[in-house]
């Protein structure tokens, strides 16, 4: 009796496992925002000081500083493309700010009796 409880309770705690797991791999996922800029603009803050201080790095490393310093600024122009198409791109579920007042709708027609 105990066997078959515990059976049971293992095919029952599966069951809902799986079910808990396909929930969330079928959820929608949020609309894009461009919310997510802000991650951009660090990185390319960041990537300026990392340049600088390459720069201003008084050892050769051989040859890895410049290697480094190059693939930064190479990192740099990528990030000012990205925000470049960020721009020109928006997320079809932000909307855009133009500054003036969207029209609105008529009313609907009355229905017929």
């Amino acid at each position: 009796m105990l066997k078959r409880s515990v059976t049971a309770a293992l095919v029952l705690a599966v069951g809902f496992v799986l079910g808990f797991v396909t929930l969330a791999f079928t959820q929608d996922k949020p609309p894009a925002t461009r919310a997510g800029l802000h991650q951009i603009y660090a990185a390319a803050k960041s990537l300026e000081e990392t340049q600088r201080h390459l720069e201003r790095a008084e050892h050769y490393f051989g040859g890895h500083r410049a290697k480094a310093l190059e693939l930064v600024k190479q990192a740099s122009g990528e990030l000012k493309q990205a925000m470049e198409f960020a721009k020109a791109n928006p997320p079809s579920g932000a909307k855009a700010a133009t500054g003036t007042t969207p029209a609105t709708s008529a009313p609907p027609a009355p229905a017929k009796q």
